[in-house]
């Protein structure tokens, strides 16, 4: 097997799919332990790269801002240039990334033939080594495909689990003091937007939940998400009732699986705050919709996943063209009681 010792890897992807290809990496990592390894990737998730073990550098490229994106990219070449890479993989099979990869002179361009769908895309002129991938994506955990691409270059077998950074001191403390007023009580965290409506599992259902959790356990509830996720998880405290204290927008990522951590339980919908919080470890339920939790079941030993296999999943539809729109029945069918029942039986230690 050829040796290499500078290998970028890129993932110009969402939040949840970029900590599932830390779980490649770390195979990569096992396979050229001596190597340096540097992820491209978007600003937006720069911390759950920066400090993470199976990584040695980070390079940060927002290639979709608008201002002076030609002068950007050219930059961007240069950087790649100038450090010397012998080997790049892609985990996204996107064209921006591919064409800095071919521009930049990396001798060895490595990408899958098919990562999220079937569509034919010319990115893979691009590499010198296409990598096929030929099982069924929608019945393979994504982590897993991302891995079948290291093991399809380097013939080499293995399976590892996504690996993120330990927070600090300071951030285990700022999770803390958000629960110091819960001593005592189950401290029970909810996920309650998806990244689009057909993930977003009914805000009627999380009531349910919720008042039957507080009526059995008197617990704390804490809302986390992103800043854009305050309003919507406004309303849904509003329509609960009770205290439940709303966290989006108020934590940084390393922060959040920190406070992950400290938690007897999450709650969410199919978003990447429940891959942050599977590596964590913590009692984890997740309401699927249009996604299935066969590709997209976070990597955890400690969680249960809801979905109710309509025929039409997974889908590609937009949320107001769904057939069963406005309740959408990926949605609508997963019920709040099989959801309490999980709660329940992890909170007991029965699961």
């Amino acid at each position: 097997m050829r040796e290499y010792h500078n290998i970028l890897v890129y993932a110009m992807v969402n939040l949840g799919d970029v900590i599932l290809t830390t779980s490649a990496i770390a195979l990569l990592k096992k396979i050229y332990p001596e190597a340096r390894i540097t992820m491209l990737s978007r600003p937006i998730v720069r911390e759950v790269i920066e400090r993470n073990p199976v990584i040695d550098d980070v390079i940060l490229f927002d290639y979709k801002a608008k201002q002076n994106a030609l002068g950007r990219t050219w930059a961007m070449v240069q950087e790649l240039r100038a450090r010397k890479f012998d080997l790049a993989i892609s985990f996204d099979r996107k064209l921006r990334p591919a064409l800095l990869c071919w521009l930049a002179g990396i001798p060895m361009r490595v990408g899958p033939s098919r990562v999220f769908d079937d569509k034919p895309s010319r990115v893979t002129w691009f590499y010198t080594h296409t990598v096929p991938i030929a099982h069924d994506l929608d019945d393979t955990l994504q982590a897993e495909t991302y891995q079948e691409i290291i093991r399809g270059f380097t013939g080499v077998e293995g399976h590892e689990r996504p690996i993120l950074p330990q927070p600090t001191e300071a951030q285990r403390a700022k999770a803390a003091a958000f629960l110091s007023s819960a001593a005592g009580k189950r401290k029970i965290g909810l996920c309650v937007k998806g990244t689009f409506g057909l993930k977003t599992w009914p805000k009627e259902y999380f009531v349910e939940v919720v008042r039957a959790l507080y009526e059995r356990y008197d617990a704390a509830f804490y809302v986390t998400g992103a800043p854009g996720d305050y309003a919507y998880a406004a309303e849904v405290i509003a329509a609960i009732g009770l205290p439940v204290e709303n966290l989006c927008g108020k934590t940084n990522l390393m922060e959040l699986t920190a406070f992950y951590a400290q938690l007897d339980l999450l709650v969410s919908v199919d978003t990447g705050g429940g891959h942050i919080a599977a590596a964590t470890g913590v009692p984890l339920v997740v309401m699927f919709g249009c996604t299935s939790p066969r590709r997209w079941h976070p990597i955890s030993d400690n969680a249960k996943a809801f979905t109710s296999n309509e025929p039409c999943c997974p889908c590609s539809y937009g949320e107001t063209a769904c057939p069963s729109y406005p309740q959408p029945n990926c949605l609508y069918h997963v019920r709040p009681e099989e959801v309490i029942g999980a709660c329940v039986r992890f909170l007991d230690g029965t699961m």
